[in-house]
């Protein structure tokens, strides 16, 4: 069951977050162009688990976005914050920016 509510989370990501889509696609061209460089297979893991971190977060962004959604749609302040600090998505494309361009 719990896998079965993953996958309806996965397909409610893809449905309705252009960000999860974009990232997707990303994730595509990085294992594309982890074949295409002259790496070690431990450099491409590296590469493609640096994408998959950042589809991690912008599942957990959008859960905390949910969360915050569902206690109410007046506009608190509190609210935005826990939005806005839970957006560590861009932190986590700059580390995986960071880790491409060391690698």
């Amino acid at each position: 069951m719990a896998t079965l509510n993953s996958l309806r989370a996965l397909k409610w990501l893809y449905d309705n977050k252009s960000t999860f889509k974009q990232e997707l696609l990303l994730l595509l061209v990085v294992i594309t162009a982890s074949f295409v460089f002259d790496i070690s297979i431990k450099e491409q893991v590296i590469l493609i688990l640096a994408i998959v971190f950042v589809i991690f977060t912008e599942r957990i962004n959008t859960a905390i976005e949910a969360v915050i959604d569902s206690i109410g749609l007046e506009i608190n302040p509190l609210s935005g914050l826990a939005i806005n600090l839970g957006a560590a998505v861009m932190l986590s494309l700059l580390v995986a920016s960071c880790i491409w361009l060391i690698v």
